[in-house]
């Protein structure tokens, strides 16, 4: 088996590089390992997917946070013989806390001994994400967390809040037209979030009950909402207490639905930005291979 690490030097509040370099020689010396370093905008992807079109047996770590997960991820996915983690230094490494143990994923130690499971992916038009999609007010606050993150102070959750002060003050609720389940909905949105997996934004804890082995995407439509409303609705939804809000927010459980902007519209597929019209979601056929440390739950 071989060993692929795609180092992320943009990922979190500073370069790890070195680090990361430095652990992997004292560690793999007895592995079949090579180490590669990003270099922009979907090339971790690009990475990954060369390995995994290669046909040999690769376990491929993802060192860096949820957005270097989820290229790796988009790469290996659909191949049978390529692996992928998370070897966590993000600013807020989201997806793994699924897991029992999300520090765990922080020791490279750990991650050489590991069991093995397989995730669904999202099918966002013609791209993959892995952990949570979302458009309007969501969608910009989580691609601009970029712009904070590395300031002081302003590190997970600190970086997304700032963002979400910014983007409020800039506009809460667009007009969209949403189908899924057999309904349309054609009204003004604050948003609409897609899970595959449960935490996004640093801790936000968006669906408890998200499982991304269970062929469905949980989806929550929340309502136009007014910008002093915010404040007293974030903690319940940044809780996962999205079930006592009814008169706001809506969960729908489906494996595809459509979205409609009449004007292009932020789409945040993990933190990569995109922007669209038309928006087509469904549970990707490509599946990907996951491993994580032994012993660990979710």
């Amino acid at each position: 088996m071989k060993h692929l690490f795609i180092i992320n030097p943009a990922a979190g509040s500073r370069d790890r590089t070195l680090e990361c370099s430095r652990e992997i020689v004292q560690l793999c010396r007895d592995l079949d390992y090579r180490v590669e370093i990003s270099k922009g905008p979907g090339d971790c992807r690009r990475l990954a997917n060369a390995a995994a079109r290669s046909g040999e047996e690769y376990r491929i770590y993802a060192c860096g946070g949820d957005g270097t997960l989820n290229e790796v991820a988009a790469g290996a996915a659909g191949y049978g013989n390529a692996a992928v983690t998370a070897w966590a230094g993000g600013s807020g490494n989201d997806f793994v806390r699924l897991f029992s143990e999300p520090r765990a994923f922080c020791h490279l130690a750990r991650l050489l001994d590991a069991e093995e499971t397989t995730f669904d992916m999202i099918r966002c038009n013609d791209s993959l994400a892995l952990n949570i999609c979302s458009v309007g007010l969501d969608a910009r606050i989580g691609t601009d967390v970029a712009n904070y993150k590395r300031l002081p102070l302003l590190q997970g959750f600190w970086a997304y809040a700032a963002s979400a002060v910014v983007n409020v003050v800039r506009g809460v609720s667009q007009p969209l037209r949403v189908t899924l389940c057999g309904q349309t909905r054609d009204e003004e949105m604050t948003m609409v979030c897609v899970c595959n997996g449960r935490y996004y934004g640093g801790g936000f804890y968006a669906v408890p009950d998200a499982d991304p082995r269970d062929g469905l995407l949980d989806v929550l439509l929340v309502k136009k909402i007014t910008r002093a409303q915010v404040p007293g609705l974030i903690g319940k939804y940044k809780a996962g207490r999205y079930k006592e809000l009814p008169e706001y927010i809506t969960h729908y459980r489906t494996d595809r639905l459509e979205i409609h902007s009449p004007t292009p519209t932020a789409v945040n597929l993990d933190g990569e930005l995109k922007m669209e019209t038309d928006i087509s979601m469904s549970v990707a056929k490509e599946k990907v291979r996951f491993f994580y440390p032994k012993g660990l739950t979710w």
